[in-house]
């Protein structure tokens, strides 16, 4: 009898989503209530849970050799700490004002109503797909999830030809070029840009673009995917620009993702700008006491311009997640934003970025200086230095830091987490020349590059 007055009492959570935000929600939840205090159901509608998505174009590539190395907990896991996971079931509809979800189980085709007390909506992002000719046809994947990596893979393992073309030039285009080319496939990039790396400044995105081409990697800048061309089999046999074709036996989507805020979109709750739900900085639902949203189905607010930005990136989402999961459990936490830190490579170059490039300043009317530097990743005369190129940016007549790229070898990428730290504190540059930082010829030359950039910018900053 009590155990039933226990459970008849005790709230629910649902959680729709089961990868980095969702799970991180609901485990979060748990460890602060028990299971006679709070019910957790979960919906997740693949494979898999609490993966690394950014980890899936070193899977491809071979450097990672099972996807079991990328899942961080399993649904075995959660479960055994009393979370309700339900897989391969895909909830269909948010009844906000009865506080129900619609869920279809994905095998059987049941389909059933859950009611919550708390909802935490985790549905994450979905890859760009052009309406255009062919993109369905076989032999044409986007990478987002662990079920499209291996599809991937099966295509790879089964396809005779060694062509492939990836569209898109960002991180996903990038990672999965060099993903291709580590599996000996003749590779070519088609870029609408003008440079690859759209999340740089072109002038950097070209050091990228020389680095790709030097790796045998064709690029094609400047130029929009229209069609995909089937053969008589009705698989990809090449993709079609205005002007030329490219010849394909496998074909990589790498345009980039949006919000998937389709159910969020039907229940009426608030949207933004980039089409992610709209939160307050303890990651609610704005106007929505009893909802939490997080992860790449959210827009987040960007330290450096007070703008809304939609980032998709798993340390945000795992962020998130236990901020959502600590005000579902009871207690109190808050996201206050990002300041737009990412980085990449492409065999052994790195690629990083921080805060605003050039056209973010000019969006937002900031007045702005930039310098570009180079230098080397350890003290010029010691074994294995390497060069790196640093381009910053700071606010005219203060010298508040604005943004930070870097492109270069071994040593390169993690230098821009300096920046990172300098925007989030809203450091000038020259507060920034002041930094103690680590020093050995091993390891950076006497003046870091990142600081040799700011006394740079401090002196063009005076000047203006």
């Amino acid at each position: 009898m009590n155990m039933s007055r226990t459970r008849d009492t005790r709230e629910r959570l649902v959680v729709i989503g089961g990868d980095a935000a969702g799970m991180s929600a609901a485990s979060q939840a748990r460890r602060l209530t028990g299971p006679d205090e709070l019910e957790i159901v979960a919906f997740e509608r693949g494979h898999f849970t609490s993966y690394s998505a950014c980890g899936i174009p070193y899977w491809v590539g071979g450097d990672v050799t099972e996807p079991d190395q990328l899942i961080a907990r399993t649904p075995e896991e959660h479960r055994a700490r009393d979370i309700d996971l339900r897989m391969r079931t895909e909830v269909m509809e948010i009844d906000v004002g009865r506080q129900r979800v619609r869920a279809r189980d994905l095998e059987s085709g049941a389909e059933s109503w859950t009611s919550y007390d708390k909802l935490v909506i985790a549905t994450g992002a979905r890859p760009i797909r052009p309406d255009m000719p062919g993109v369905d046809a076989p032999g044409v994947h986007g990478v987002q999830t662990l079920d499209d990596g291996q599809a991937l893979i099966d295509t790879l393992a089964h396809t005779r030809g060694r062509r492939a073309v990836v569209v898109g030039a960002g991180y996903i285009g990038v990672e999965m070029a060099e993903a291709l080319i580590n599996r000996g496939y003749e590779v070519t990039v088609v870029n609408r840009g003008s440079e690859p790396m759209s999340t740089l400044d072109p002038d950097m995105g070209r050091l990228v673009h020389e680095a790709m081409e030097g790796l045998g990697i064709t690029m094609v800048d400047d130029a929009a995917v229209t069609k995909v061309l089937t053969g008589e089999d009705g698989r990809v046999r090449a993709v079609a620009t205005e002007n030329a074709e490219y010849p394909a036996d496998v074909v990589v989507l790498g345009i980039g993702v949006r919000p998937e805020t389709t159910l969020a979109r039907a229940a009426g709750l608030p949207l933004g700008s980039h089409g992610g739900l709209l939160t307050d900085l303890a990651m609610r639902v704005r106007g929505h006491e009893n909802i939490w949203a997080g992860g790449d189905c959210v827009e987040v607010l960007d330290l450096v311009s007070g703008q809304e930005r939609h980032i998709a990136l798993g340390t945000h989402a795992n962020k998130h997640g236990q901020v959502i999961g600590t005000g579902a459990g009871g207690g109190y936490a808050t996201f206050p934003g990002v300041v737009g830190t990412a980085v990449s490579k492409v065999c052994d170059l790195e690629i990083a970025r921080t805060g605003l490039r050039e056209k973010d300043a000019r969006r937002v009317g900031l007045q702005f200086v930039s310098v570009t530097i180079e230098s080397t990743s350890r003290a010029g005369y010691y074994p294995g230095a390497s060069p790196m190129t640093v381009k910053m940016l700071a606010e005219r007549r203060t010298g508040r830091l604005l943004g930070v790229q870097i492109v270069g070898r071994e040593g390169a990428g993690k230098r821009v987490d300096i920046a990172a730290v300098a925007l989030t504190a809203g450091m000038t540059v020259e507060q920034m020349t002041a930094l103690d930082l680590g020093y050995a010829p091993p390891f950076s030359p006497v003046w870091d590059p990142v600081l040799v950039a700011a006394r740079k910018a401090v002196a063009k900053v005076r000047a203006s």
